[in-house]
């Protein structure tokens, strides 16, 4: 099968980069639709001032300006990095943005010279451990009756060999399966 060739004119543009102020009101309302409100707009904006957090975002273009689809965070504590959310407009979910964004904070670790990356998961998110086991992450524990609204249990799973020397291939190996998926659904894939 050939490869598609997009360009600009012809593709619609994702763009994967740091939060920007202007944005911050957006991801707050992504975070109430998504997550239920898990961070306000100060929460944001700590994550968005911190020197120890990565907060990126996945923007469309949009006639009134980028239009916020997806945002990540990541927690830089010691050697680890804390992946404290990944949240997809449900519009935008089944496209490959969850993948693009867990990539991207996974790059950003490798960059802290972190060496392992670990989060919290409900049991019953499937979506969620299916895309986590996929970039390696195992199962190390449980957090009982964690979630607050629901009592529901959370998984630990955990990611290391972030600083191996081998990781770097896997990073690209990884880059390029989502570049060609998001590709073969029509989206330019742009990262800052």
């Amino acid at each position: 099968m050939a490869e598609i060739e997009l360009s600009p004119e012809t593709a619609k543009v994702l763009e994967i980069k740091p939060l920007t102020t202007d944005l911050l009101p957006a991801a707050v309302e992504l975070d109430r639709l998504c997550l239920g409100g898990m961070w306000t707009l100060n929460g944001y904006e700590r994550e968005h001032t911190s020197p120890n957090s990565d907060l990126l975002a996945i923007s469309v273009p949009n006639p009134n300006g980028p239009h916020l689809v997806g945002i990540g965070c990541l927690w830089a504590i010691l050697e680890e990095a804390h992946i404290t959310l990944i949240a997809v407009h449900p519009q935008y979910q089944g496209q490959g943005f969850g993948q693009a964004l867990l990539y991207h904070l996974l790059h950003r670790a490798r960059l802290r010279q972190l060496e392992w990356a670990t989060l919290e998961v409900r049991t019953t998110n499937q979506p969620a451990i299916s895309l986590y086991q996929k970039f390696g992450f195992q199962e190390v524990g449980r957090r009982r009756r964690y979630y607050a609204d629901t009592g529901e249990d959370a998984l630990i799973l955990w990611r290391s060999g972030l600083h191996q020397p081998e990781f770097p291939l896997t990073l690209a190996a990884w880059e390029q399966e989502i570049s060609s998926r998001l590709q073969a659904s029509g989206w330019l894939f742009i990262s800052q």
